[in-house]
């Protein structure tokens, strides 16, 4: 039986966390989801304590990346992933409240695959990461990235 992937979700917002961990249960998915609070933990699980290529956990299926994230971005670490060769294809979705067009501009250039703003309201929020899972996590093809060539 094959593994379910992992999600990454970078997310500092405990509120938000727990709405993800809910939608993701509501809607029987059934892949690990892993939470970095900030930005230095999303890179340390990607990449390893040095940021080098040395981390040894199961690279995710799916990033869900919040920009305003204390210690290093959401842009910052959206860099970092797309210069790296074992990370530059892994789908990111850059799940945020920002509201600024500079935001999504910066989002986009760095290699997001898509930018959604956050909805206030439970129910909304609820339907879009919904909408969101079932794009990625069951239509969508992704390369398989991380294995080498």
């Amino acid at each position: 039986m094959e593994k379910k992937k992992v999600i990454l979700l970078v997310e500092d917002n405990t509120d938000d966390v727990d709405l993800t961990i809910y939608a993701l249960r509501k809607n029987e998915i059934l892949n690990e989801l892993v939470v970095a609070r900030d930005g230095v933990e999303a890179l340390e699980y990607l990449f390893g304590e040095d940021n080098g290529n040395s981390g040894n956990n199961e690279l995710p299926q799916l990033i869900l990346l919040d920009l305003k994230l204390p210690k290093i971005d959401g842009l910052e670490v959206l860099r970092k992933l797309r210069n790296n060769e074992q990370t530059r294809l892994l789908p990111v979705i850059v799940l945020t409240s920002s509201r600024e067009e500079k935001d999504v501009l910066n989002s986009y250039a760095l290699g997001a695959n898509s930018y959604i703003r956050k909805p206030v309201d439970f129910n909304k929020f609820f339907g879009v990461i919904k909408e969101i899972l079932n794009y990625w996590l069951a239509l969508n093809v992704s390369p398989e990235v991380g294995k080498g060539e």
